[in-house]
């Protein structure tokens, strides 16, 4: 499962369907056939295993069994069901991570049982889940898109120094690792300060500028706040516009963040990456239209007025939000804190 998990992260992380890997195995437990869902309208990873059964095995598929992370889907869309590929290819059992939420999709476990197959749910479904949060919470809350919000700080909490000044907080590993995330996200979210105040590019690029991802894949730069753009920003350049039709980037005035996001969704976006600044960062949390957290924290002291978070609305520790899942990485001399937000949060409006 592990193998297909890795699979499954090969496929496209923004695409409307889910990253899903599937291995093929003898009775041995080797693998002999393995795939991957390469986007919407390609085949499925069972099917793309399927395919590339190397001939010895074609005919023995009954002694086979398939390990996918995802439930083997049950309906027709652009291609056919995978638990009906399953099936008439003669698999001899199947063993999946997660059951498949979609109210269309799901059932393909009942159909293969009902075939005759051997069927087996849960192998490693935490990590599974992991890897499909984002789809699986579009799934969940179709009117808005997975949502990060990320900020770096102090050991002591500070985002910038008194002045003002923030660049830079931490080192080049961490902020490699930002555009690394930045290139997995569909549109990417500032407001208006922060676009005054750094002139931010709002693109995923390697060390020495080079871009991580080509111009169709780069996150869609969004603005939040009623000061103008001024006509020299980096942002106005951004490579991603002119993929996505548009000469500016998106612009929201800050009033109805819920209305905002499911904007966003209606034009297709799937994962949002919030790089807003305290005061940003505070809203998405406060208003409960936040996912996760990326955190940032350098091993230094700046002390002073400019906080990382502002208000939240938590009057007392009764309404503490307290995060699930959470993961720490060393980047460099720094470290990253990466934690979910629980699903029913003692705040905001989800």
């Amino acid at each position: 499962m592990r193998r297909a998990l890795a699979l499954a992260r090969r496929s496209p992380a923004g695409d409307p369907n889910p990253q899903v890997g599937c291995v093929l195995l003898d009775p041995d437990a080797r693998i002999v056939a393995e795939g991957w869902h390469r986007g919407a309208g390609t085949a499925h990873a069972e099917t793309d295993a399927l395919g590339r059964l190397p001939d010895g095995w074609r005919g023995r598929e009954r002694e086979l069994t398939a390990v996918v992370t995802l439930e083997p889907c049950n309906h027709t869309g652009r291609t056919g069901p995978c638990a009906r590929a399953l099936i008439e290819a003669g698999i001899g059992a199947v063993a999946y991570a997660l059951d498949d939420p979609g109210r269309v999709s799901r059932g393909g476990a009942e159909s293969l049982r009902a075939a005759g197959v051997e069927v087996a749910s849960g192998l490693l479904a935490d990590e599974a889940e992991d890897l499909l949060a984002p789809w699986l919470s579009v799934q969940e809350k179709p009117h808005r898109q997975w949502t990060v919000v990320k900020w770096a700080q102090t050991l002591d909490g500070r985002a910038a120094a008194a002045d003002g000044s923030s660049r830079w907080i931490t080192g080049p590993h961490a902020r490699a690792d930002v555009h690394r995330r930045r290139a997995e996200a569909d549109a990417i979210l500032v407001g208006t300060g922060t676009l005054l105040a750094d002139d931010p590019e709002l693109t995923a690029r390697a060390a020495d500028g080079a871009p991580l991802v080509p111009p169709a894949e780069q996150p869609l730069p969004v603005v939040l706040g009623r000061r103008a753009i001024p006509s020299e920003s980096r942002v106005r350049r951004h490579p991603a516009l002119r993929e996505h039709g548009l000469e500016a980037p998106l612009r929201f005035d800050g009033n109805d963040l819920a209305a905002h996001v499911e904007e966003l969704r209606r034009r297709g976006l799937q994962r949002l990456f919030v790089e807003g600044g305290p005061t940003i960062a505070s809203a998405f949390l406060a208003a409960g239209l936040a996912d996760e957290v990326l955190v940032y924290v350098a091993p230094a002291l700046l002390g002073g007025p400019r906080l990382a978070l502002g208000d939240l609305g938590i009057p007392s520790m009764e309404g503490i939000m307290r995060l699930e899942g959470a993961v720490v990485e060393r980047l460099g001399e720094d470290l990253l804190v990466r934690a979910r937000i629980p699903r029913i949060a003692g705040i905001g409006g989800e």
